[in-house]
C-alpha cells in the first residue's frame, strides 16, 4: 500500500530578506523556521531544504542498511549514520556524503562496506536523488 507524507511551507517576503516556516503535516512535528541565510550561510537555529534532505537521506539509508544486513543473516546491533548535503549558492546541491559506523556481530569490514554500498544504491531517497553525486564512508565500530 502506498503512503503519502505531507509538509508545507509558508514563505513571506523576498528571498534574501524573507523567511518561512516549514510544517510537517503528517507527523505533527512543530513548524521549523527557514531562511536564505540559514541555507547559504549559518544555520542560527533555523533549518534549510538541505538539512531536511540530510535527515531524510540518513534515516532512509539506515533503514535500508539494517534491512539488507538482517536479510543476509547479520542483523546490526547499532548503526550511526550521517548525511552531509553540500549546497553551493548559484549551483545548487553539489553532493551528498553518507557515513555510517556500525556494530554488526559476525560481519567483517569488507562485508559491511559491501552492504553499505548496496544500501546507498537501493534506498529510496538515494534513488530519488540519483542526479546528485553520493559518496559513502562505512566502518565497523
Amino acid at each position: 500500500m502506498a503512503t503519502n507524507r505531507v509538509a508545507h511551507t509558508v514563505w513571506e517576503g523576498e528571498l534574501l530578506k524573507g523567511s518561512g516556516t516549514v510544517t510537517f503535516d503528517s507527523s505533527g512535528i512543530p513548524g521549523q523556521p527557514v531562511s536564505w541565510p540559514s541555507r547559504a550561510e549559518q544555520a542560527n537555529g533555523k533549518t534549510s531544504p538541505e538539512e531536511l534532505i540530510a535527515g531524510a537521506h540518513s534515516s532512509c539509508f539506515a533503514m535500508a542498511l539494517s534491512h539488507g544486513l538482517t536479510g543476509a543473516g547479520t542483523p546490526p546491533t547499532r548503526l550511526e549514520t550521517k548525511a552531509e548535503v553540500t549546497f553551493q549558492p548559484g549551483e545548487g546541491i553539489t553532493g551528498i556524503h553518507l557515513s555510517v559506523r556500525g556494530e554488526v556481530p559476525g560481519l567483517d569490514e569488507a562485508g559491511f562496506a559491501a552492504a553499505a554500498e548496496e544500501a546507498k544504491k537501493n534506498c529510496p531517497v538515494s534513488q530519488a536523488l540519483a542526479g546528485t553525486t553520493i559518496t559513502l564512508t562505512a566502518e565497523l565500530a
